[in-house]
């Protein structure tokens, strides 16, 4: 069955990269026509169709997605959105799911340039792209990230692992980025998230792409920013995280 399975992969992933690359190359004239004409929020309505299209398009690969939130989360507070990193996947999902709370990413440097789409949002979404050689740089745009957050109850996503686990096992989180956001947007509640699987899509190694991933994503209980010091915080947040990992 394993073997059918990753026959059957090849020819669903090439219809699936062909997708993929044809809905950021669509994308990508209407994102800059929707901010040239109606500014932050038309900007804001395209990329979240243009998430959708891309979560639909996993389904050619077979794909099911569990996003699961039993939590009222505020819309009059700004969000911390801190998960586990697997894939690219994750961001797309993240994205549509939590659409209306205004995700903005912490992204590295290298997405600025070179991707349809992507990197057009990234640099004119209100996302930062962190240049991770320079600290100093890093720490001015989380600060301006956390103000950003705090005036307009918009959410931010963290994900302190700095890099993908490509086996699904949970990298040591980084505490300066998480410290920084709750320190200039003193005001916000932290969403940790879960995310489960989404590293087997690259389990071949890209190519061909894996066939039946239930993709999930467990949103877990709210906290106060300010209900812990930060280290008992930041260790909270961690093990609420990993603990709900499957492996």
């Amino acid at each position: 069955m394993g073997v059918l399975k990753k026959l059957i992969a090849y020819p669903l992933s090439i219809i699936y990269y062909a997708c993929f690359g044809i809905i950021l190359l669509i994308f990508h004239p209407l994102q800059w026509m929707s901010l040239k004409l109606g500014g932050y929020r038309m900007h804001e309505i395209m990329v979240n169709y243009m998430n959708l299209f891309l979560i639909k398009s996993l389904h050619i690969l077979g794909t099911k997605i569990s996003f699961r939130n039993k939590f009222n989360l505020p819309t009059d507070r700004p969000l911390i959105i801190v998960s586990n990193h697997q894939s690219l996947n994750d961001i797309p999902t993240i994205s549509w799911y939590l659409r209306k709370f205004h995700p903005k990413f912490v992204a590295k440097k290298e997405l600025e340039k070179g991707i349809p789409s992507v990197s057009f949002n990234l640099r004119n979404g209100g996302s930062v792209l962190i240049d991770r050689t320079s600290p100093k740089q890093a720490l001015t745009l989380l600060k301006k990230l956390g103000q950003l957050i705090e005036k307009k109850t918009f959410s931010a996503v963290i994900f302190p692992e700095g890099t993908r686990s490509r086996d699904g096992h949970p990298k040591k989180f980084s505490e300066n980025g998480l410290k920084m956001l709750v320190k200039f947007a003193p005001s916000s509640v932290i969403v940790p998230i879960t995310i489960n699987n989404s590293w087997e899509f690259l389990q071949y190694g890209g190519f061909p792409m894996k066939v039946g991933v239930h993709l999930s994503f467990d949103v877990h209980e709210p906290i106060e920013t300010n209900s812990l010091k930060f280290t008992e915080l930041f260790e909270k947040v961690e093990q609420t995280i990993k603990n709900a990992v499957v492996l």
